[in-house]
């Protein structure tokens, strides 16, 4: 009955094949299947060297002695040094050498291709011959169909009137059907040790459209490399105008290759890309480089825009990682643009800063080294390239000891940072610590963590007067500082049961002491963004890094709830802290920390299975509870349709000299949805919801887009198609707002 029901559902597609025009080229699967090889027999001896005899069974043999001819009939097998061919009758001339198969053939080589076809004639090698209704299904994938086929004794398998497809030929029914695209040539050529195929006279046909002519051309098989073309681009911007970009890749060895993309606009001058990439045993290396001549605006902080003459642009991207030994690892990076506005205007990237590095590390089971230097290139209009700061170097040495008093651990850390600015101040620091911890479980199961640190700084600074924020400079010359903290940290978990699961209730209390310091006299030039949140309700130091310590004694409270529901999982965190003493406070107005009473934090997160996940993270005003911090982050959906829901609104009334991060309420959503089945459209957008009552300095009305994005894709085994509608709503120098559409086609196998 199953096997009824499944020739009843392909009968339409047998049908609708069986109605069109009869080709040459028929790709679909052949009723016969491939030869095996025999099992070995035990003990049998192994062959000669050099024998090449002919191994062959059947169910019938008939010998004409007279014309020395051997005709097998029946599920005839024959093997040769690795050929192997299946037919229903084979008919052996041995003066000639002559093969004939007929019926139902099907013939391997070693690579394991395999050739079906009507009737074959070989050679007594099994190497070489002609095929009738050839089909060669290709061990690496995809097969190649022509009305009549050659092979010679290398191998090489000539076609007429052929076609080609890498696609899938039956759907998820097991019907026939036509491939997604294939190419049509009036010569293929297969080269098994190239493991590539050549085609002339071609065309290519998409979905049963009107066929495309093709140029002479190649494309490899399987999984390897070689030169030839990648798939092109199609783009339009407001700015450039219409644009064409086609890669062609040079193999220069089997681990090293160079991809070289002219971009043509409509209205612009060309723009070259190139990317280099190198792979060894120890790593990899890859750098890429754009370089074209345009003009541009250079007085970006102007209303009106002027343009210089033409003037060269580009930029350089390259990364590096290389495993020196199984603990040593050096990796870098580099990226430099020639202007502030090269990578939005030809839409290469969104980054406001580029940052170059260099690292040396060593890592083993308790401990950490670290050499680092770093370069930063600022790309937003009114930052002056002067007042970024160039690391050379860091060094981090961390040296973690186990059980060295009372069963507890022992972290050393030695740290220097030097940084330089063209037009700003100079910085040196170099700081060494101790801290130990200790954690312990009590008989009534609370958790007890110990903590004790110990640090001694040293700072020597210059040019404090280029800093324009009094308190970020310190004092200038040599300085230093000595840091002593100690903490208790108690957790008191407790678990039950909830509906049909389980919840968990952990209150916990944190009390911190530590003596004054001079913070001021030292520059800050680490510690400057603070905001009070659950991941820093608890830390030792609330401050980012290490140029500012939190110098107070303070009791920090808040409780855990978890639960976990068949399918469903809450986790919901709140806290507060208290200052113990009066000093006066580190920390500005509007980071939650300012007072003796923090603000009240919290974060909840809600997932359903793998359909929706839910974050909320807030802070409220401990005095009026107004909503100081509000995000959200949903993303509701499986991976084939999903949308994604991102909300942010900082209502912190900080002043603007001492952050960049003002106020502001922003909305971002995206989705994607999968209406057929290799078919989806998506979409993101990004919504500026700031006004004048959070932001005065702000430009938006309450409602201004940012940009959006709008595309739709075809996607099956074999090919990928989309075109996307993007927009842009602010300019930046030359970097225009307005419509952009991208055309996209990556066909599998061609062009690799």
């Amino acid at each position: 009955m199953l096997r009824i029901d499944l020739m009843a559902g392909c009968a339409l597609s047998l049908a609708l094949l069986a109605a069109a025009p009869a080709a040459a080229q028929d790709l679909q699967n052949r009723a016969v299947a491939p030869p095996v090889q025999d099992a070995p027999v035990p003990n049998a001896p192994p062959p000669a060297i050099g024998d090449d005899q002919v191994q062959f069974s059947a169910s019938g043999l008939e010998y004409d002695t007279n014309a020395d001819v051997v005709t097998a009939t029946g599920e005839v097998r024959m093997f040769r040094q690795g050929d192997r061919l299946r037919a229903d009758k084979v008919v052996w001339n041995r003066k000639t050498g002559k093969v004939v198969a007929t019926g139902n053939i099907a013939v391997t080589n070693p690579e394991g291709d395999i050739a079906y076809g009507d009737e074959i004639n070989l050679t007594d090698s099994l190497k070489d011959g002609v095929i009738d209704n050839m089909l060669v299904v290709l061990e690496q994938g995809g097969r190649l169909a022509a009305k009549q086929g050659t092979r010679d004794l290398n191998g090489t398998v000539e076609l007429r009137t052929a076609a080609y497809t890498p696609c899938a030929v039956s759907n998820s029914a097991g019907c026939p059907k036509e491939p997604t695209w294939k190419i049509t040539a009036i010569r293929v050529t297969y080269r098994p040790e190239r493991q590539r195929i050549y085609y002339s006279g071609a065309r290519l046909h998409l979905f049963g459209l009107p066929s495309l002519p093709l140029p002479k051309f190649s494309n490899p098989v399987g999984g390897g490399s070689d030169n030839g073309l990648l798939s092109p681009n199609f783009n339009y911007s407001r700015a450039n105008g219409l644009e064409f970009a086609l890669p062609y890749y040079f193999k220069l060895a089997p681990n090293k290759g160079l991809t070289i993309t002219p971009h043509v606009y409509s209205s612009v001058l060309p723009m070259l890309q190139a990317e280099y990439s190198a792979l060894s045993t120890r790593g990899a290396f890859k750098i890429g480089a754009y370089a074209t001549e345009s003009r541009r605006s250079d007085d970006l902080s102007t209303a009106t825009l002027t343009d210089t003459e033409r003037a060269f642009r580009g930029y350089i991207d390259g990364i590096a990682r290389y495993q020196l030994s199984p603990n040593w690892t050096a990796s870098g990076s580099l990226r430099l643009t020639t202007d502030r506005t090269f990578l939005r205007r030809y839409d290469i990237s969104r980054d406001d800063r580029l940052r170059s590095t260099a690292s040396l590390e060593r890592i083993d089971d308790s401990s950490y080294f670290a050499l680092t230097g770093w370069v930063v290139q600022t790309l937003r209009v009114n930052d002056q390239q002067g007042m970024q700061p160039i690391a050379l170097p860091e060094l981090d040495y961390r040296k973690r000891f186990a059980d060295p008093l009372l069963g507890g651990t022992l972290q050393l850390q030695l740290n220097t940072l030097a940084l330089t600015r063209t037009d700003g101040q100079d910085t040196q620091r170099a700081f060494a610590s101790a801290q130990w911890d200790l954690r312990k479980l009590t008989r009534w199961g609370q958790e007890v963590t110990f903590t004790a640190l110990a640090r001694a700084d040293a700072y020597n600074t210059n040019d404090t007067a280029a800093t324009l924020v009094e308190s970020y400079r310190g004092l200038e010359g040599f300085h230093g500082r000595a840091i002593g903290a100690l903490a208790v940290d108690v957790k008191w978990p407790f678990i039950g049961s909830f509906l049909s699961g389980t919840q968990r209730f952990t209150p916990r209390v944190q009390l911190v002491a530590s003596p004054k310091l001079a913070n001021q006299s030292l520059p800050n030039e680490d510690s400057r963004a603070v905001d009070l949140d659950t991941s820093n309700l608890f830390a030792l130091n609330r401050f980012a890094g290490y140029d500012r310590f939190e110098d107070s004694s303070r009791a920090t409270y808040g409780a855990e709830w978890a639960v976990d529901l068949p399918g469903i999982t809450l986790d919901a965190t709140v806290g507060q802290s208290y200052r113990l003493d009066a000093r006066p406070s580190l920390f500005a107005d509007g980071t939650g920390l300012s007072d003796r009473f923090s603000d009240i934090v919290g974060r909840t997160e809600l997932r359903f299975r793998d359909f929706v996940s839910l974050t909320h993270r807030y802070r409220l005003d401990k005095d009026s509870f107004a909503v100081r911090r509000n995000e959200l982050d949903a993303t509701i959906g499986s991976r084939a349709s999903y949308v994604l829901v991102g909300y942010l609104r900082l209502n912190r009334d900080i002043f603007p000299a001492i952050e960049d991060l003002q106020d502001r309420e922003e909305l971002r959503v995206g989705g994607r949805v999968q209406f057929a089945r290799f078919w989806s459209a998506f979409g993101s957008a990004v919504v500026d919801l700031t006004n004048k009552a959070e932001d005065p300095a702000s430009l938006s009305s309450g409602f201004d887009p940012i940009r959006h994005r709008l595309g739709v894709q075809y996607e099956d085994d074999c090919i990928r198609l989309g075109a996307t509608w993007r927009r842009y709503y602010n300019d930046t120098g030359d970097a225009r707002k307005g419509n952009s559409f991208l055309l996209s086609l990556a066909l599998t196998n061609l062009g690799r």
